[in-house]
């Protein structure tokens, strides 16, 4: 019989999640680490489709596991930031129900709006990790202390990445890529802990 009662379940839980030393290193950054992480949408936090109706774009498919990485990501002191090249209702509602205080939308120039909300944050590049998949994103990948792509990005954008994840774009890479940052900055394991105790704090 397997399970966690008693004075068992308040043990502190070893990560079942392991990454290799040398991408952990990559993924830590340099001097104060990695402040802050920008994510594009489309075949990023999505499976790069997009579904058009005749009223025009009608819905996006996200995934829950893609929206906690985002939550804990904030939660364990990195700032997530999202920067796309479209704008609908769809992207709006889901970055307001995650609660993201940065955001660009419709961005033909990634690169200034990234760096307007960079400055804004007063963080310099060196301390950014960028998740992107194709041309438009290259510019901040390029510049980025970490780069991150999904495996069905465009063959440029995995080029330009530090680690390319296992999971697809919208199936959980965003996630994968939120857990490593999480990791590499050595708050993966106190994040865990607390979420095996109830949200209201009872032991």
């Amino acid at each position: 019989m397997r399970g966690d009662t008693g004075t068992d379940a308040l043990a502190p839980r070893v990560p079942a999640l392991t990454f290799p030393p040398e991408l952990l290193i990559a993924a830590r950054g340099e001097g104060d680490g990695i402040a802050a992480a920008i994510f594009d949408v489309d075949g990023v936090l999505t499976d790069a489709r997009i579904y058009v109706g005749d009223a025009g774009e009608a819905f996006k498919a996200f995934s829950t596991l893609d929206g906690q990485g985002l939550k804990l990501l904030a939660e364990g002191g990195i700032v997530p930031i999202v920067v796309t090249g479209r704008d609908s209702p769809a992207v709006r509602r889901r970055v307001a129900d995650l609660g993201l205080a940065h955001a660009a939308y419709g961005a033909a120039d990634k690169l200034a709006a990234a760096n307007a909300i960079l400055a804004a944050l007063g963080l310099d590049w060196d301390r950014v990790a960028v998740m992107g998949d194709d041309w438009p994103d290259l510019p901040l990948m390029r510049r980025a202390a970490f780069a991150c792509a999904p495996p069905g990005a465009h063959i440029e954008a995995r080029a330009a990445a530090d680690h390319v994840t296992a999971a697809a774009g919208g199936f959980g890479a965003a996630r994968e890529f939120c857990d490593l940052l999480l990791v590499a900055a050595g708050r993966y394991a106190e994040l865990l802990q607390r979420q095996l105790h109830s949200l209201d704090g009872a032991r």
